[in-house]
């Protein structure tokens, strides 16, 4: 979680604007009855003052003054004093002067509509819940005992060891594993904080507020992408939808031969994905079908086409239906086989220093190789200042951290930050005519890959979603207040497919004055315009085979389509409106590349077997090594990669 520090408090004014913003994005419409769905705003929920609390904990400096003075061009409007129809007009009005108007009211009607529909009251549940027919979990936690003991330093600290490595996801849990195992004396450094089922709650935002990079689903610094992203023990794999899909060929062959990393397209390379597919005991035997999953295998079956089922990295033994649609919150079975699970405990079993909301500040580097990190551990709210020294550091913070730690370093050469791949993604909702259960099973359990590679070996798949009323309360196309709970009324009865881009044009990772990330990414490549229209296109023409009565795309202005309307002509009309700020909602919850491994060091940062061109010692260990994107979900791929950083290391360590 990013903190801010030493704020200015919102001005009356900027109070008085953002209660009235938030009362506008989610409307109470007294016309309508139940009262207790139809007559609630936000305010009744106190969505501004948690969005207060989110603009002052959550966000960058930068971001948070932007948005804070788009509510000060309200206040010059008399915005708060304006009735609903002309509130609403001034939103539309002002989102579209200017990109960065866009992207500033977008970001703050989605996170108006992710606290409404997610914010959990003092009961535990939210006042709208019962209208949507979701209940949450619906038990509680099982009181399990942490196997994992966090280190906690003592202030100026210094650790010695072997080798430190920087986050504890999908690649930083693997090479700690590895390496500890091995008898390497390993630190982990994880800037999140360590739950287990005993503290998984099931809720949706608290779970975003807790386990995920700057609070769950909020938008980069031009607004043309929303990121999600893990921030926790076990990082991404703690809150990933456990989808275990093999690295493709055609992108094992393109790693190869254009980027240097020769044996990952030889036969040799199989031996680390059957590793880490072991190791997380990746089966098909838990891929149940919930409603939104059986919709899409009927419409590819009415469309010829393949809706495969998907292995997934759940346990047998612990796996619950009932309770499996809330994974991404943290799962409360222990079924999910993450590092948290796996690698982790191995690490620490083998006698690993693991230290939890601990944040890296600077690579050390002396005499032109690394020497260890500078961080800063959060220990009952006071920092402690601690160094580590290693003559081995593995950054392994996430595509969007870790290239801010290389910069803050002042490592990494020129390539640092560029190439950002995000798998842009696109939503669309099917509304049928019965409960969809989309609670009920994984959130995602099978992936139509026909059109995975359908130009120049770029193209995009389909998939399942997690189910949660803020997410797609935040997604849902806002045309009026009472045009958007229209739409969340039929929440029980939707199904929602995502369609993913294999991505050919990149973004960027930079820091602010502060040391924070900014991230930036126009979704402006021509090849992946085309197959995110292609992608939203084919999920439509899915749903309407598989017996939609109404589909929604995300796209403004755009009215649902509904049975028996023109489907073609619908289809056209959304591909009329661009994917980002201002247009149709993209999302990426797979980061890629911002740091990534090649032969120049010009244009890549890490050498092929994953070591900075300039600081010998430093190793890229997560997916931000990537050279391109991995064009499926990038688990597997990543802890493949990192599991062979992890066999590089030890033989430069055995020779050195």
């Amino acid at each position: 979680m990013t903190q801010t520090h030493d704020l200015t408090p919102l001005t009356p004014a900027q109070r008085a604007n953002l209660k009235a913003l938030t009362d506008t994005v989610l409307a109470a419409v007294p016309e309508r009855q139940p009262a207790e769905f139809w007559g609630l705003a936000a305010s009744h929920m106190g969505v501004d003052q948690a969005l207060e609390h989110h603009l002052n904990t959550q966000l960058p400096p930068a971001t948070r003054a932007g948005l804070l003075g788009l509510l000060d061009a309200m206040a010059q409007l008399s915005f708060h004093a304006q009735s609903q129809t002309v509130r609403e007009t001034i939103l539309r009005t002002v989102a579209g002067i200017a990109p960065e108007a866009a992207a500033g009211v977008g970001a703050l009607r989605q996170l108006t509509l992710m606290y409404g529909y997610a914010m959990p009251g003092p009961d535990g549940k939210n006042a709208l819940w019962p209208h949507l027919a979701y209940h949450g979990i619906g038990s509680a936690a099982p009181q399990t005992p942490k196997t994992i003991r966090p280190t906690i330093p003592a202030d100026s600290e210094v650790l010695e060891a072997d080798v430190v490595v920087i986050g504890s996801g999908s690649g930083g849990g693997v090479v700690a594993g590895e390496l500890a195992q091995a008898g390497k004396r390993v630190v982990v450094l994880e800037a999140g904080g360590y739950a287990n089922e005993a503290d998984f709650h099931g809720l949706e935002l608290p779970a975003y507020g807790s386990l995920y990079y700057r609070g769950g689903y909020h938008p980069t610094a031009d607004g043309n992408v929303t990121l999600v992203a893990g921030a926790n023990l076990g990082g991404g794999s703690t809150v990933n939808w456990s989808n275990s899909v093999r690295p493709r060929d055609d992108i094992r062959q393109r790693w190869a031969s254009e980027h240097g990393l020769t044996d990952v397209a030889e036969p040799g390379y199989d031996a680390h994905i059957e590793a880490v597919l072991t190791r997380m005991k990746v089966n098909e035997d838990c891929s149940d079908y919930n409603g939104p999953h059986q919709r899409l295998d009927e419409g590819a079956r009415a469309r010829g086409q393949t809706f495969t089922k998907a292995a997934l990295n759940l346990d047998q033994q612990h796996y619950d239906a009932e309770k499996a649609g809330h994974a991404g919150f943290g799962d409360q079975t222990g079924a999910k086989q993450g590092t948290l699970k796996t690698y982790l405990q191995d690490a620490f079993d083998a006698g690993a220093r693991i230290l939890v909301g601990t944040h890296a500040e600077r690579i050390l580097v002396e005499q032109g190789r690394a020497a260890g990190v500078e961080a800063t551990a959060t220990v009952n709210g006071e920092p402690r200042r601690i160094t580590v020294r290693a003559p081995q550091v593995v950054v392994a913070c996430g595509a969007l951290e870790t290239p801010a730690l290389l910069l803050r370093s002042g490592i990494g050469g020129p390539a640092v930050g560029q190439y950002l791949r995000l798998h842009p993604a696109g939503l669309t909702a099917g509304v049928y005519a019965d409960d969809q259960r989309a609670w009920w099973g994984p959130p995602q359990s099978g992936i139509l890959k026909t059109f995975a590679a359908r130009e120049d070996g770029h193209g995009f798949i389909i998939e399942g979603v997690q189910y949660g009323p803020g997410l797609i309360a935040s997604g849902l196309p806002w045309t009026g207040g009472a045009a958007h709970k229209e739409l969340m009324s039929k929440f029980a009865r939707m199904a929602v497919f995502v369609s993913i881009v294999q991505d050919r044009g990149h973004g960027r990772v930079t820091i602010d004055e502060q040391g924070q990330a900014v991230h930036t990414y126009a979704v402006t490549d021509e090849l992946d315009v085309r197959n995110f229209h292609a992608g939203i296109a084919e999920s439509i023409r899915l749903h309407e085979a598989a017996g939609a009565e109404e589909i929604i795309a995300l796209a403004p202005g755009v009215r649902p389509w509904k049975r028996g309307d023109d489907l073609e002509a619908f289809i056209e009309q959304v591909g009329r409106v661009p994917p980002g700020a201002g247009g149709q909602t993209v999302f990426s919850a797979h980061q890629m590349g911002s740091s990534r491994m090649g032969t120049d060091p010009q244009t890549s940062v890490a050498d092929p077997r994953g070591q900075l061109h300039d600081v010998p010692g430093v190793w890229i260990g997560d997916t931000s090594a990537f050279p391109t994107c991995s064009g499926v979900n990038p688990m597997v791929s990543c802890m493949a990669l990192a599991h062979r950083t992890a066999s590089h290391i030890l033989n430069d360590t055995a020779t050195s």
